[in-house]
């Protein structure tokens, strides 16, 4: 079992950034794929961005790339989201997920999380 555990999310303007954090418990986390959804009331939970075991590999939504990074560090059994230039659409309840493979499917609809965490508000007000 895998428990994941989010922080770092919180109100910021536009144009700002923020940094999200994702703890995971268990010495299995570095063999991996790990990723970041987001959802907004009253819609489905949207992928954001996966990462592979290694960090080799990583893949975005389009409205996202060239503004989100994704990266792991194993030794301290975290990954990131690193979030610059946020607008407003990017206000959602952000959750970290994680995948039972090395490398990620979950960025595609032929596979969903094997676990996820409880979830960080980011609110980006214009």
């Amino acid at each position: 079992q895998v428990q994941l555990v989010e922080s770092g999310g919180g109100l910021v303007q536009a144009g700002g950034s923020l940094r999200l954090s994702c703890a995971a418990s268990g010495r299995t986390f570095s063999t991996y794929a790990m990723g970041w959804f987001r959802q907004v009331p009253g819609k489905v939970r949207e992928f954001v961005a996966a990462i592979s075991w290694s960090g080799g590999s990583a893949y975005y939504v389009d409205s996202v790339k060239g503004r989100f990074t994704i990266s792991r560090d194993n030794a301290k059994n975290t990954v990131y989201l690193q979030m610059n230039s946020l607008k407003p659409e990017d206000t959602a309840v952000y959750y970290c997920a994680a995948e039972i493979s090395r490398y990620p499917l979950i960025q595609t609809s032929r596979r969903d999380p094997d676990y996820w965490g409880q979830g960080t508000q980011v609110t980006v007000s214009s």
